[in-house]
């Protein structure tokens, strides 16, 4: 198996995603090879200061970097040798079994869909985030920033990728679908919000559980929550500002401590024919690491071959 990382990728490259990089090594399987995309001088470098053998990993050189201000399109295109649009050349080549970037998460998109594609049948591709629960385990949130506008095709297909996510990388059996709502009632919410109840109420492609409010997020009562990504997008940025202040304010506790976004690394794009993963800008040593675990599950679970039989 192999696993490709953008090594100039996010705020604090190259050093973090090399560190990660060390860290992850130590934990991963003999049988994971990963694959450093990056400044090959850089890289040499940094793991010959650090005593760590490079015969250990594959390093394909790239010195472009398409920087987080540039318009994602334009600059895939106009940077053919750039970290992120030589990941995806590997990918498509069949070379990476997951490839992850803390870099332009725009161009990662734009990555994803000119190079490997939707999978078919697959209306629009959409990223997801994991919030703990009180009792234990994690609610998955998608999307949270790809769609910003929905139909009510579009959420209920939402439900399939996070069923099909929850089951097959979280081991959760059959899990609870709800949608994000204002309100439990059937006929709450705005007309997106109650055509979608209408669809999936019915549903045979997953176990759906009606609507949730935003109160109930962190509770049992689901195990994969619904909505577009201007609305999950918010929730999420919320929840990142809101466990910011608790860390400043000292404050220690088991539960909370849950939300720190470095414990999950990144998010997988669902939808598309490969596992990629976009990581948080400012990525630390410790988010690279569990970027790299996660990328490993998704590859172990072979994700997108269950995407495409269900679809």
């Amino acid at each position: 198996m192999n696993i490709g990382i953008d090594i100039l990728g996010g705020d604090f490259a190259p050093a973090a995603p090399l560190e990660g990089v060390r860290l992850a090594f130590a934990e991963l399987p003999s049988s994971v090879r990963l694959v450093l995309i990056g400044d090959q001088e850089i890289i040499h470098k940094h793991l010959s200061e650090k005593k760590f053998d490079i015969s250990k990993v594959d390093v394909v050189h790239a010195t472009e970097i398409i920087g987080m201000g540039e318009h994602p399109v334009k600059a895939f295109s106009q940077k053919p040798n750039s970290t992120i649009a030589t990941g995806f050349k590997l990918m498509a080549e069949g070379k990476l079994d997951a490839f992850s970037s803390c870099g332009n998460s725009g161009a990662m998109l734009v990555g994803a869909m000119y190079t490997i594609r939707s999978i078919a049948g697959v209306i629009r591709p959409c990223i997801t985030t994991a919030f703990p629960k009180e009792e234990g385990g994690f609610n998955i949130l998608l999307d949270v920033g790809t769609n910003a506008d929905c139909k009510p095709d579009v959420l209920y297909q939402f439900g399939i990728l996070g069923k099909l996510y929850a089951e097959n990388v979280f081991g959760i059996k059959n899990p609870k679908v709800a949608l994000l709502n204002i309100g439990e009632e059937p006929e709450k919410g705005n007309l997106v919000a109650q055509n979608t109840y209408a669809l999936m109420k019915d549903s045979k492609d997953f176990n759906f559980v009606g609507n949730i409010e935003g109160r109930n997020m962190f509770s049992d009562e689901a195990d994969v929550i619904v909505c577009e990504g201007f609305t999950g997008n918010v929730v999420l940025k919320f929840a990142e500002a809101f466990y910011s202040k608790i860390k400043k304010r000292g404050i220690d506790d088991a539960y909370l401590n849950r939300f720190n976004y470095e414990l999950y690394g990144g998010t997988p794009i669902l939808g598309v024919n490969g596992n990629v993963i976009i990581g948080h800008g400012i990525s630390s040593t410790l988010a690279i690491k569990n970027m790299l675990l996660l990328s490993y599950e998704l590859a172990k679970a072979k994700l997108p071959e269950k995407i495409k039989q269900a679809f």
